[in-house]
């Protein structure tokens, strides 16, 4: 009879800490403007997500007006104090440096790439990295980009020697120091202003960053297109393992569909933005340079002779994931 008492006295509580995880609406915030391809993927997200579950709300915080500083993001993701963010994981490599992974200069050549890593064990050792971190990754979105600068043409490593180059993680900074190159790091909220100037020659970043942060309004020369690139960096959706440990099972796997209900959506639009950077850049009169396949082998040849060892000394679990990726590649 007790026994049968608490538990009817304990379903009404149940069902009301339930209604109090569905009756919130979660915040999301990003860096970039309304119109990219990754804010476009956010509201996909918050739309799919809400259609299979009408309690599940969301409001975005595009261009950074919810968290002025991008890398603060890891903070309040950690902290719980933002719900969800688009979040470039390099912008946490400050308190967990294994994150470095996601943007190593040739570890990930293209999309197509880091599609053939989905579902691998990078990918299950990525996940573990980061909900021990305080956050878990809902979306596998990996973009491209290249290399823009105000000074000449970029090719081979040796072209960067003596240019002011921000490559937005210190496995390329290591690379590009190598290479002759002074580095600087900054968001990219900062690169246009920077570029302005003359604080940066150059930079590598996404081409969505070429084309939302009008990044070839301040350039003369880019190194994008084609079929190689060694910029390639993962750019997920997360969500706070706080906000994520209280929400029911089914609310979690209704997010995890919802995630991946944007996936081929997101990698149609890296094929158009690509086509968009290099219709940006030629505008605006810049000279576009192709990078050639002995131009990507010189600059993977000194990634693997200077940022990989580095990263792989990080830590044992950088030097497990490393060895993860290159075992989880498909033949």
């Amino acid at each position: 009879m007790k026994r049968n008492l608490s538990r009817l006295l304990a379903a009404p509580l149940l069902m009301l800490a339930c209604a109090a995880v569905q009756a919130q609406t979660m915040k999301l915030s990003h860096q970039w403007p309304r119109g990219d391809g990754r804010d476009e993927g956010a509201r996909a997200f918050a739309a799919e997500a809400s259609r299979l579950d009408p309690a599940l709300k969301f409001r975005i915080y595009p261009g950074a007006s919810l968290i002025s500083n991008p890398v603060k993001q890891i903070d309040a993701l950690q902290d719980g104090t933002v719900d969800l963010a688009i979040f470039p994981l390099i912008y946490g490599v400050g308190k967990v440096p294994e994150l470095s992974i996601t943007i190593l200069p040739g570890a990930v050549s293209s999309v197509d790439d880091a599609m053939q890593l989905k579902g691998s064990a990078f990918e299950q050792k990525l996940q573990e990295l980061c909900e021990a971190n305080g956050f878990h990754l809902l979306t596998w979105w990996w973009t491209e980009g290249g290399i823009a600068n105000r000074e000449r043409e970029i090719g081979a490593p040796d072209t960067v020697k003596g240019l002011k180059m921000r490559g937005a993680d210190r496995s390329i900074d290591t690379m590009l120091k190598s290479a002759g190159a002074s580095v600087f790091s900054m968001p990219s909220t900062e690169l246009y202003n920077a570029l302005q100037t003359g604080v940066l020659d150059g930079l590598m970043t996404s081409y969505e960053t070429f084309v939302s942060m009008r990044l070839y309004e301040q350039t003369k020369y880019a190194t994008i297109g084609g079929d190689y690139t060694i910029f390639v960096v993962f750019q997920p959706l997360a969500i706070s393992m706080r906000v994520w440990n209280k929400l029911t099972p089914q609310q979690q796997k209704t997010l995890e569909q919802a995630a991946a209900s944007t996936q081929q959506a997101f990698n149609a639009e890296q094929i158009k933005v690509k086509q968009e950077t290099l219709a940006a850049f030629g505008k605006a009169g810049a000279r576009i340079h192709t990078m050639t396949q002995p131009e990507f082998d010189q600059w993977l040849t000194l990634a693997k002779r200077t940022a990989w060892p580095e990263y792989a000394s990080i830590s044992p679990a950088a030097k497990d994931l490393l060895q993860a990726l290159e075992q989880s590649r498909k033949p």
